[in-house]
């Protein structure tokens, strides 16, 4: 195979590895908007996004929330009150800071956190399901050193 052939063969698999990546990107946010809306149909999916950031780091201020999850912080603003409102989300004041307003998932916002969580692994799992044990190992470990770990 001469260099010009090799490089056309590589430009198709970098294609279809583009168009793979394309596809788990849009059926990850599909499941994720159905997982949300398994949390609260009545609020928009990124609302889902902070109470499963305040559960994996724990009590935050709306600020951090929004620096962390790289969103604009009126829509966190807006989306924090809305949780507030449903009882999924409390706040209290910063221990360190007075002024400032932390905010933590309640007991109901992490039970229906949990339930719509569950819900997303079920899909996931079903999709693996019939993998066996050196085909998951493998994408493991390609996955691994894509993401450059």
């Amino acid at each position: 195979m001469d260099n010009n052939n090799h490089e056309t063969g590589r430009a198709q698999l970098e294609l279809h590895l583009g168009q793979q990546l394309n596809a788990l990107l849009s059926a990850s946010h599909a499941l994720h908007v159905k997982t949300a809306a398994v949390f609260d149909p009545n609020l928009q999916p990124a609302a889902f996004l902070l109470v499963r950031w305040l559960l994996a780091y724990g009590p935050s201020s709306a600020t951090s929330l929004a620096d962390s999850l790289a969103m604009d912080r009126s829509s966190v603003s807006r989306l924090v009150a809305q949780l507030k409102k449903a009882g999924y989300v409390h706040s209290e004041p910063d221990p360190h800071d007075r002024r400032g307003v932390v905010l933590s998932v309640t007991d109901l916002g992490r039970d229906k956190a949990v339930l719509a969580m569950n819900e997303k692994g079920a899909e996931f799992y079903d999709r693996i399901s019939g993998w066996d044990d050196s085909s998951l190992e493998a994408f493991i470990q390609m996955l691994k050193r894509f993401n450059g770990l």
